[in-house]
């Protein structure tokens, strides 16, 4: 994640300085990144694609992608800084540009209608204009390229919202953002339940003390207890269903049209 269309209003530069090592651990991350690579295992079959991770944060989703394409050309675009940084450490096969989709660089003209697949994983939540945004980023797809979006559902946190969240999202709201955009939706779905959505409820319960916990480097309880919680919740996810009207996490695959 992180582009924004009003960046003043968080600071993502220091987000990702402050973050990192948490959002790295984070299994609600992980199981969304579990998510995408079954997609982009499916989706890039035959090789010959070129993959664009759009909001590529800290470079975690494009460290997750390098092995499961191999010979495919690698495209990160982060609005900040420092996640383009820690991106290139972490995966310094692919290539990473740091640009304001809003205010594109140079550096992305020769990247227009490129990309054959591509994933949003959660950006959208961040940005006043979603439609916009994607509007945007379809410019450097090709026609008939793929695109894999996820974004949160369910109640907001206060974390959530110390975060930069501007909203979450539903089946329908997913849907009708994509078609404003001008992708043809092929499908939405609402994954995660039910131990997605425990997992959620205890960050909504944790309130505000998250961010002071996360940003001192800790979680309010001693270090063993929270890697036993969290190993206990990835462990569970894997009994999530995948589809399921009560689910807290979006999935919403589209394709730029061919014309």
């Amino acid at each position: 994640m992180a582009e924004t269309h009003d960046p003043e209003n968080y600071d993502w530069h220091a987000h990702w300085r402050s973050y990192d090592k948490a959002s790295t651990q984070n299994p609600g991350q992980q199981m969304r990144y579990q998510i995408a690579a079954r997609w982009l295992v499916e989706a890039a079959r035959g090789g010959g694609s070129r993959f664009l991770d759009i909001g590529s944060g800290q470079g975690d989703m494009m460290q997750m992608a390098m092995p499961l394409l191999p010979g495919a050309e690698l495209l990160g675009v982060e609005l900040s800084a420092s996640g383009v940084e820690a991106s290139r450490r972490k995966a310094p096969g692919a290539t990473f540009i740091a640009a304001d989709l809003f205010e594109p660089p140079a550096a992305l003209q020769p990247y227009n209608d490129w990309a054959s697949h591509a994933v949003c994983c959660e950006v959208l939540e961040h940005v006043d204009d979603p439609a916009a945004f994607l509007s945007r980023a379809q410019a450097y797809l090709k026609p008939g390229a793929r695109l894999l979006v996820t974004v949160p559902g369910g109640p907001m946190s206060a974390f959530d919202r110390h975060i930069g969240h501007r909203q979450h999202f539903t089946r329908e709201s997913i849907r009708a953002v994509l078609e404003q955009a001008g992708f043809v939706v092929s499908g939405v779905r609402m994954a995660g339940f039910p131990f997605f959505n425990l997992y959620r409820l205890t960050v909504i319960a944790r309130g505000e003390k998250l961010a002071v916990d996360v940003r001192a480097g800790g979680t309010g309880i001693s270090s063993r207890l929270a890697e036993a919680v969290m190993a206990a919740f990835r462990f569970l996810f894997r009994f999530n269903v995948s589809d399921s009207t009560l689910g807290w996490q979006v999935v919403a695959e589209a394709q730029k049209p061919l014309q």
